[in-house]
């Protein structure tokens, strides 16, 4: 199992810590360094700086929202990053969720999954380096009746291959995550329930022709809070994952909320979601079980994280990406370094 860091979204007031995390964690080893966008800081922007301030790690979009760019522009994107980055970029997608797509980038949120196949199969034309046509229910590529022709990236990327990520929660998402990309992207992973994600992943698989285990890298993120007050640290994450389960997309469409009430928490998604929309927020962090955010996060002294490092390994993961909790440089830098003593003392590394 490798590890990976994810940056969240820049422009939050870390930008300069932000550096030094990922050029720490390029110093420690760490596989890969994430960065997110949703209506404020763009990824491709954030991962060219990062790649321009490091070395080895390799740096990846979790992720670039679908509805914000033409799959072209996607692939025009991918291969640039991977030339400037010198071959360390991997394309992590998502369809974010029905009030950004609809709210910021003006694109209807329907059908998804027939969305995001077409998406990547276009992707995977552009980046074959061939001339692209394709017709399809969202995109016809060149346009009939006008002067455009089939046209081919003039980009070399270093790999004639970018490894392809899609982030997905619900049940056919991650059927067909399985099926067409390289690699899966989750939250809120526990390797208690870890067949909730990681069944229809291998459906899908099989659906391919192949394993599981098969080159396809699977890549939860986890928070990491480090000190000896498990409770303490517990309710450090309480606010985040109120956010999530309670306010990310609508009250009949939230993906978060829909994976927590699978992993049996019913009773408690339904009151913080309706604690979190009626402005209740810190009823909402509340109301978050304290065993739910200990299943799905690294939480404890360096022996516990050990223990729960074991657990998402033998759960199947492969790349563990952690996202530092705390405010300041410090307590980022020391969550990035327990993570790798850990994965050293329980024999991971």
């Amino acid at each position: 199992m490798r590890l990976g860091i994810n940056l969240g979204y820049w422009g939050l007031g870390m930008d300069a810590d932000n550096t030094a995390v990922a050029q720490e964690a390029d110093r420690l080893g760490y596989s890969v360094c994430w960065a997110a966008e949703a209506y404020g800081s763009d990824a491709a922007t954030v991962l060219s700086y990062v790649a321009a301030k490091t070395e080895r790690i390799d740096v990846g979009s979790a992720i670039f929202q679908i509805p914000a760019r033409t799959p072209t522009m996607t692939a025009m994107t991918a291969a640039t990053l991977d030339t400037l980055s010198g071959g360390r970029f991997r394309l992590g997608l998502g369809v974010s969720g029905p009030q950004v797509s609809e709210g910021w980038y003006g694109v209807k949120f329907d059908k998804p999954l027939a969305r995001t196949r077409e998406y990547v199969e276009i992707i995977r034309k552009a980046m074959s380096r061939e001339r692209l046509v394709h017709e399809g229910a969202n995109w016809t590529l060149p346009l009939p009746g006008g002067p455009g022709k089939p046209i081919k990236l003039t980009v070399h990327p270093v790999r004639e291959h970018i490894p392809l990520y899609i982030a997905a929660i619900g049940p056919k998402n991650l059927e067909q995550t399985g099926e067409i990309a390289d690699g899966w992207l989750g939250i809120f992973f526990s390797p208690e329930h870890a067949a909730l994600s990681l069944d229809p992943l291998r459906a899908g698989r099989a659906k391919a022709g192949k394993a599981l285990d098969e080159d396809f890298d699977l890549c939860p993120t986890v928070t990491i809070a480090v000190g000896d007050d498990v409770k303490a640290g517990v309710d450090s994450q309480r606010s985040y994952a109120a956010l999530y389960i309670g306010g990310m997309g609508s009250k009949e469409k939230n993906f978060y909320n829909q994976l927590t009430r699978r992993m049996g928490y019913e009773q408690a998604a339904d009151e913080i979601q309706e604690k979190y929309l009626a402005r209740d927020y810190e009823g909402a962090a509340a109301a978050v079980p304290h065993d739910l955010i200990d299943a799905t996060s690294l939480v404890g002294d360096t022996a516990r994280i050990a223990d729960r490092m074991q657990a998402y390994a033998d759960a199947g993961v492969t790349t563990l990406t952690l996202a530092p909790a705390g405010f300041t440089l410090e307590e980022r830098v020391k969550a990035l370094r327990t993570g790798v003593e850990a994965m050293e003392r329980a024999g991971l590394a």
